[in-house]
């Protein structure tokens, strides 16, 4: 049998090409997608912005069904017992646990993170991302069953945009009664939201577009702030200073990939608070930053880069707690086949969609 995955040639140029399907080796995993997200960070790679992926095979918020189980796959990383047909959700990194990064505890960091996703598809076992209609788990790929109750679209975004945003508010140390101000309603925003309604704090979304700042109530946001409606970053200032009696926000979260955005996020911060950076990934892009004034604040600033693997089961176990209570799936436009991946990525580029979902059929 054949499968086929979707090869950036160059940036903004798509081809698809077809493989034999490989066989699961041992501690591997062979899936079938049945549907994957566009995230930011596949746009920057789209638009020839990332520092190191210029081609190859893109994709990687997924959700699938097992095809093939490799000798001595038995369980998830959770200890739950799989077989063929289940669903399942992977981490798109590996972790080895064997690096220094992961000897010392970053595991978000392991210097092997990207062996596979970095390969060409014409590489073995060449279904290395899932703008495919399969996906290759290798023996350090942390994956998980996904709850019958979560939609397929959901699910798919659970390996980066949830488990992102979930590690970076731990990170945090965001409590009960803070304040934490979040800047772009995207899906990474809106999921942010949520996962800090979860954590009892009272959430203030910045953002631009109607639309998203409604969604985002329904998310859970105590309070919006329109940048169409407060132009300027004074005007910004003391709105957010209105909304928390003058202090500022105890976290403030940027998750828009606009550098002007980080340089923003300090004057929202209380003295004393954080500032957790995960939305700006692309080196080189630079923005004017005051240090005089973080370093008055006395403010931590942290970014964060993928995630420990097992928040991926936190967030499988968040979503199916919460599948009722928040419109996960409006945030998707689910209208995108796996032809349609450029459309998709363009329109989620022109921030035509909050976030595009593409359904994938398979090949005869």
């Amino acid at each position: 049998m054949k499968g086929k995955v979707a090869v950036m040639t160059e940036p903004e140029k798509m081809i698809f090409e077809e493989y034999d399907l490989p066989k699961a080796g041992q501690g591997s995993i062979l899936v079938r997608v049945t549907r994957t997200n566009v995230c930011g960070s596949e746009l920057h790679i789209w638009k020839g912005l990332h520092p190191t992926k210029k081609s190859g095979v893109m994709g990687h918020e997924m959700v699938g069904e097992i095809v093939e189980l490799g000798e001595g796959v038995t369980t998830d990383f959770a200890g739950q017992p799989v077989q063929v047909g289940d669903r399942i959700a992977a981490t798109y990194f590996l972790t080895c646990r064997k690096c220094k990064q992961c000897l010392q505890g970053y595991f978000n960091l392991c210097e092997n993170a990207y062996e596979y996703w970095s390969k060409e598809a014409h590489e073995y076992p060449h279904f290395h991302g899932s703008f495919a209609t399969h996906y290759y788990i290798h023996p350090d790929q942390y994956f998980y069953k996904v709850p019958g109750n979560i939609p397929d679209e959901v699910a798919a975004g659970a390996n980066c945009a949830i488990s992102q945003v979930y590690f970076g508010i731990e990170k945090s140390g965001l409590k009960y009664g803070d304040t934490i101000v979040i800047q772009g309603a995207g899906g990474l925003g809106l999921n942010a939201t949520a996962i800090a309604k979860m954590f009892g704090a009272k959430v203030i979304v910045i953002d631009s577009l109607p639309n998203r700042l409604e969604l985002a109530k329904r998310f859970g946001a105590d309070e919006t702030v329109s940048m169409d409606q407060y132009k300027t970053l004074e005007e910004r200032v003391e709105k957010i200073m209105t909304l928390t009696n003058g202090i500022g926000a105890d976290v403030v979260m940027e998750l828009t990939g606009v550098p002007a955005a980080f340089a923003e996020g300090i004057h929202l911060i209380k003295s004393a608070g954080k500032y957790i950076s995960i939305g700006n990934i692309s080196p080189g892009k630079l923005t004017e930053f005051d240090p005089g004034l973080m370093t008055r604040k006395n403010i931590s600033i942290m970014g964060l880069i993928r995630y420990e693997p097992w928040y991926l089961y936190k967030s499988l176990k968040f979503l199916s707690l919460n599948i009722d209570k928040f419109p996960f799936s409006e945030i998707l436009a689910c209208d995108y086949t796996l032809d349609d991946v450029s459309k998709a990525l363009d329109a989620s580029f022109n921030r035509g969609v909050t976030r595009a979902s593409i359904g994938v059929e398979q090949i005869n």
